[in-house]
């Protein structure tokens, strides 16, 4: 019996599991109101936006033309005729914002909106899944572009924090900042110019009057004279990024089921244009299934047409997979072989994304020595690539049935589909076949169209004389639903030493008599491998 000393010394004693490092990262989307129309990898065209008959925001191919902000339409009109007008709508920016954010779910289950279009997340326990920091921001990047959105990082201990570093990289030209460690937080965040404060915009004439420009000089002011001026947002705020108090978010909340769309910007009459657009709800699609724990097995993207009188119904382009997969980088594999493949009869104008089939996500395999040969899953991923370039008719599998006719026996169905539903579809009679011994004398290769045989001097002939190597194997069979046959099966040899499956057609006395002057009717059915 162990004494207290001794288990209270196990105890004391005993492993702890690290908790993740406090981290967050905020994503800045500056030019949200100008990506709502227009992508970044589209070309630009002059895109300006207008609220009240006044540019709000301005690509750069406008700025580059004259166009500033403030400016009426008309003047707009005379320095970039070729412009493209487009309202304001906050309605259209926030689901840009939305989107953005589903897509982030891949990399946290934390994600919430935050003021001035942007984004938080607690990374914190996503860093060693992920590689680390670099890893985590560069993959972070990639499906921000798949998104066509520019975005600035910031990280930091404390979600305030995190904000205020990804808006001072806007406002500095950089794709980011960091502090890493909550030590050297005050140190990072105290050179930083006041202005970035949301909380300080009320303010900010009186905040420079009495030369209140970084947020070092705002933290050495007397808080009960700022509480009193300024009311306690703006004391609140300077808390949360300092990490001297908890903030409380509200996380993204997912939809319980998933069907994304996206208008396009222009008539589209290429299927491989479409791709790009397809990214953006392929990205969504893998943050919503990463939340949800879910992986897809089939996936239907609906291609909208033109409405109105000459409205036509819209394509469909389904896409069935071999192991359900939530990752949006495989799926977008396999949607390009299909565009490019799919010929369009009218442009497209929209385009619809649906997770028809969901099943549960499996865990990672966590086997020391992985299989030379490459996972089940690699090997599923690389035959629904080749059916998404080749096509379903063309990539078949083997699904033997239980029948003594060879050609009822050598049954195909399509690689992808499931063995329930090739069940189904095949004569109710129908089993798996029998053992692999049963099948020695079977050749590897069946002709799905038996080739006639010659006889010369009373033996089947074909290139050569025909050599009999194994004594008759009777078939007889398919009597209960008309195709009846009646063979002989012979394994024969040819002069240049292949092996051949050849039969003889087997016929009543009478038809013998009728045939007495004809040859005996002989096939080739197969070869051995």
């Amino acid at each position: 019996m162990l004494s207290t000393h001794s288990l209270a010394k196990a105890t004391a004693t005993s492993p702890t599991v690290p908790k993740p490092p406090v981290l967050w990262l905020a994503v800045h989307l500056p030019l949200l109101s100008i990506e709502t129309f227009q992508p970044n990898w589209l070309a630009d065209h002059g895109t300006v936006v207008l609220d009240k008959n006044r540019v709000v925001a301005l690509s750069n191919y406008a700025r580059a033309a004259g166009v500033q902000l403030g400016m009426r339409s008309g003047s707009v009109a005379m320095l970039l005729p070729e412009a493209k007008l487009r309202q304001y709508d906050a309605a259209q920016e926030q689901a840009t914002l939305q989107r953005v954010a589903l897509a982030l779910l891949i990399y946290s289950p934390q994600v919430a909106s935050a003021e001035q279009a942007s984004l938080l997340m607690n990374i914190g326990a996503s860093l060693r899944l992920f590689g680390g920091v670099r890893q985590l921001r560069q993959r972070v990047l990639a499906s921000m572009a798949l998104l066509g959105v520019s975005v600035t990082l910031g990280y930091a201990p404390s979600a305030g924090a995190a904000w205020l570093m990804a808006h001072a990289a806007s406002a500095t030209g950089r794709r980011g900042r960091y502090c890493l460690t909550a030590r050297r937080l005050s140190a990072r965040l105290d050179p930083l110019p006041v202005r970035l404060l949301a909380a300080a915009a009320p303010w900010r004439d009186w905040l420079q009057g009495i030369d209140c420009h970084d947020l070092k000089s705002l933290r050495q002011l007397p808080r009960a004279g700022i509480q009193r001026r300024c009311g306690k947002a703006l004391l609140a705020s300077l808390d949360y990024a300092y990490g001297q108090a908890a903030e409380l978010h509200q996380w993204l909340q997912v939809p319980a089921e998933f069907i994304a769309y996206v208008e396009l910007p222009e008539r589209i009459e290429q299927a491989e244009a479409l791709l790009n657009y397809a990214q953006v709800l392929l990205q969504q699609l893998s943050g919503w299934l990463r939340a949800k724990q879910l992986a897809l097995s089939q996936l239907q993207l609906e291609l909208e047409h033109e409405r109105g009188r000459l409205a036509v119904a819209p394509s469909q382009v389904m896409i069935s997979l071999a192991e359900p997969t939530w990752q949006a980088e495989h799926l977008a594999r396999l949607l390009k072989e299909r565009l490019a493949q799919l010929s369009l009869a009218t442009p497209v104008i929209g385009l619809r994304l649906h997770a028809a089939q969901l099943v549960a996500m499996q865990a990672p395999s966590a086997s020391l020595f992985p299989d030379p040969s490459g996972s089940p899953q690699q090997q599923h991923r690389l035959l629904e690539l080749l059916v998404a370039r080749l096509g379903s008719e063309n990539i078949l599998q083997t699904q033997p049935l239980a029948d003594y006719r060879p050609e009822v026996a050598n049954h195909w169905i399509a690689a992808l589909q499931s063995q329930s539903k090739a069940h189904s579809t095949t004569h109710n009679a129908a089993q798996l076949a029998p053992a692999p011994a049963a099948m020695m004398n079977r050749p590897s290769w069946l002709l799905a169209t038996p080739i006639a045989l010659e006889l010369r001097q009373h033996r089947p002939y074909y290139r050569g004389a025909l050599s009999i190597l194994s004594p008759p194997e009777r078939i007889e069979a398919g009597w209960w639903n008309g195709q009846l046959i009646t063979r002989d099966y012979f394994i024969a040899e040819t002069s240049e030493h292949l092996r051949c499956w050849i039969y003889h057609e087997r016929i009543s006395a009478a038809q013998q008599a009728e045939q007495a002057n004809e040859a005996a009717v002989w096939y080739l059915h197969g070869w051995f491998g």
